[in-house]
C-alpha cells in the first residue's frame, strides 16, 4: 500500500536499522581485506600474534566507523522529476537520474535484511552496465511507495503492483510457479561445464600450493619417490575426477535451490513480476517492450525431464559490463507449456523456425585446429622440454576424442533460422541454446571475411542489440550479405520501437 504521507521532495536517510546493515557490509569488507593478516597472525609467535591482532582490530574498528559515516552521509530525494542521491565520506558524490530514464526498480532482501524486516531498492537505467543506485535499508511500505513514484513516468499512472516479498495479494494468481521438483531437476542437469571448470581450477591451484610446500620443506623428492608412480597417478586422477563430478552435482543443486527457491512469475498490467530466493529474496519487473533477446536452453536430460531454462535480456550497456551474466534474468525449470506462454507474452507471438542457414564444414576444421592441434602441439613440446612429465601424454588421446566429439555436435547443432518476424540462432554441443530476437531491435550488423576466406566464399556475421550480440559463422558469405541487407531494411521500415 502506498503511503501518501511520504514527501519524497525532502532529503531522507535510510531506516535507522540501516546502521546495522552498513556495519555488516563494512565488517565483511574488512574481513576480506584482513584475511591474509588473520591467517599470518594465527601461525605467528605470541608477540607477533598480539601485534597482528591489534592491527586487525584497529582496521576493523575503522571499517565499522566507515559504515556508520556511510549511513549518515547517504541521502536521497526527488526534485523536478529527477532522482537525486548524495553519498560519500571524504569524497562527496551526487547522482542525478531523470525519472523517464529509469528502466526498472527492484526490491530485494538478503538474509540480514530479512531478519531486520528491511528491504533493498535497486534502480537501473538502460544506459548503464551496473545498478545505478542501491538503497539498502527501507521498510516494505516505503520501498513500495518509492518504487511507484519512480516508475510513474514509465508506466503512466497505473501501478505496477506491490513487489515487496510478502505483498502479493491472494487474488493475484501466479502466471508461472516453478515447483521444488523442477528446481531439483534443473539443479542436477545444468551448469556442468562452468562448475566443473571452477572446481578443476581449484584443485589445480591446490596442487600447485602443495608442490610449493613440499619443495620448500625439502620433502618433495622423498614424497615423489615413495608415492609417485604410474599406478598411483592413474588412481589419484580417477579419484579427483570422480570427486569433481560429485561436487559439481552437489554445488549446482544447492546453488539452484538457494537462488531460485519459491520462484513465481506474476502478470501485473503489461509486465511480469519475478520473485525468488531462499536466503536472498529478489523481485524483478520485466516489460515486454524492453526485452531485447530471449534465450531458451536445455540439454538431453532436461529434455527427458521436460524442463527448460529461459533467459531474458533487457536493454543494457553490455559492452562495458564485466559480468554479462548479471545483465540477464533467468527463469529455470519451466515445462514446455510454460515456456510457450512466456514466449508469447514477451515476444507477442510464438516464434517459429523458418529458413535454416547452416555453417560451412570449414568451421569444424577451424575449431579442430584451435582446440586440438594447437593445445596438443604445445603440450607435446612442453613434455619434450621437461621429460619428467612425459607420462601425462597418455591423456592426449582422451582429450582429442572428447574435444572432437564436442566440436562435431556443436557444428551439427549450429543453425540460424530466419523468418520475417524473428531471428533464431541455435548453438551448443551438450546444452542447446536458442537465442531469439526480433529484427527491428537490431542496432548494428557487422560482416567479416578474411582474405584467405574469399576463395571459399565464407565469412561471419555479428548482430548487435542492446541486450547482447549474436554471432554466426563460418557460412556462405553471399547469403550472409543478403540477410544483412534484408534485416537493415526491416529496421528502417518496421514501425516499432526497439525499447
Amino acid at each position: 500500500m502506498k503511503d501518501t504521507n511520504i514527501d519524497f521532495s525532502q532529503p531522507q536517510r535510510q531506516s535507522l536499522l540501516g546502521v546495522f546493515i552498513m556495519f555488516a557490509d563494512a565488517f565483511q569488507e574488512s574481513v576480506r581485506a584482513l584475511f591474509p593478516i588473520i591467517v599470518i597472525s594465527l601461525l605467528s609467535e605470541k608477540k607477533k600474534f598480539i601485534f597482528y591482532l591489534i592491527t586487525a582490530g584497529v582496521v576493523l574498528i575503522g571499517g565499522l566507523l566507515r559504515g556508520y559515516l556511510r549511513y549518515r552521509n547517504f541521502t536521497f530525494y526527488i526534485d523536478n522529476n529527477e532522482f537525486i542521491l548524495q553519498k560519500g565520506i571524504f569524497k562527496k558524490t551526487r547522482i542525478g537520474i531523470p525519472l523517464h530514464k529509469i528502466q526498472q526498480v527492484n526490491i530485494n532482501q538478503n538474509f540480514l535484511q530479512r531478519l531486520l524486516k528491511m528491504y533493498e531498492v535497486e534502480i537501473d537505467t538502460a544506459g548503464s552496465s551496473k545498478t545505478e543506485v542501491t538503497i539498502k535499508a527501507v521498510t516494505a511500505q516505503y520501498a513500495q511507495a518509492l518504487k511507484e513514484r519512480l516508475m510513474q513516468d514509465v508506466v503512466g499512472k497505473n501501478k505496477i503492483g506491490d513487489i515487496a516479498a510478502d505483498s502479493v495479494q491472494n487474488k493475484e494468481i501466479p502466471f508461472i510457479t516453478v515447483s521444488f521438483a523442477s528446481l531439483l531437476k534443473t539443479g542436477i542437469t545444468s551448469n556442468y561445464v562452468r562448475s566443473f571448470g571452477i572446481l578443476l581450477a581449484f584443485f589445480i591451484s591446490t596442487f600447485q600450493h602443495l608442490d610449493e610446500y613440499l619443495t620448500y620443506s625439502d620433502t618433495k623428492d622423498n614424497f615423489i619417490s615413495e608415492y609417485f608412480n604410474t599406478t598411483f597417478l592413474l588412481r589419484f586422477i580417477a579419484f579427483i575426477v570422480f570427486l569433481i563430478l560429485i561436487l559439481t552435482l552437489v554445488i549446482n543443486l544447492v546453488r539452484t535451490i538457494l537462488r531460485f527457491y519459491n520462484f513465481k512469475v506474476v502478470k501485473q498490467q503489461n509486465s511480469l513480476l519475478l520473485s525468488h530466493g531462499l536466503i536472498n529474496t529478489r523481485n524483478t519487473i520485466i516489460r515486454p517492450d524492453k526485452v531485447q533477446m530471449v534465450t531458451v536452453g536445455r540439454n538431453y536430460f532436461q529434455k527427458k525431464f521436460d524442463v527448460n531454462d529461459v533467459k531474458i535480456r533487457q536493454a543494457s550497456d553490455l559492452e562495458q559490463s564485466k559480468d554479462r551474466a548479471k545483465m540477464s534474468m533467468e527463469i529455470p525449470g519451466v515445462n514446455q507449456a510454460e515456456k510457450n506462454a512466456l514466449l508469447e507474452f514477451l515476444l507477442e507471438k510464438m516464434p517459429e523456425r523458418g529458413f535454416p542457414i547452416k555453417p560451412n564444414f570449414r568451421k569444424m576444421i577451424f575449431e579442430a585446429f584451435k582446440y586440438i592441434i594447437i593445445p596438443v602441439s604445445l603440450l607435446y613440446a612442453y613434455t619434450r622440454l621437461i621429460p619428467d612429465i612425459a607420462d601425462i601424454l597418455y591423456i592426449i588421446p582422451v582429450y582429442i576424442v572428447f574435444v572432437a566429439t564436442l566440436i562435431y555436435f556443436a557444428f551439427r547443432n549450429s543453425r540460424l533460422f530466419i523468418t520475417p518476424d524473428f531471428i533464431i540462432r541455435q548453438r551448443g554441443a551438450w546444452d542447446i541454446d536458442n537465442d531469439i530476437l526480433a529484427p527491428h531491435k537490431i542496432q548494428g550488423i557487422k560482416l567479416q571475411q578474411f582474405f584467405w576466406q574469399k576463395m571459399s566464399n565464407v565469412g561471419t556475421i555479428k548482430i548487435y542489440t542492446a541486450g547482447g550480440d549474436v554471432h554466426f559463422g563460418l557460412a556462405n558469405f553471399t547469403q550472409l550479405k543478403k540477410l544483412a541487407n534484408y534485416w537493415l531494411y526491416q529496421v528502417e521500415t518496421i514501425n516499432k520501437n526497439w525499447m
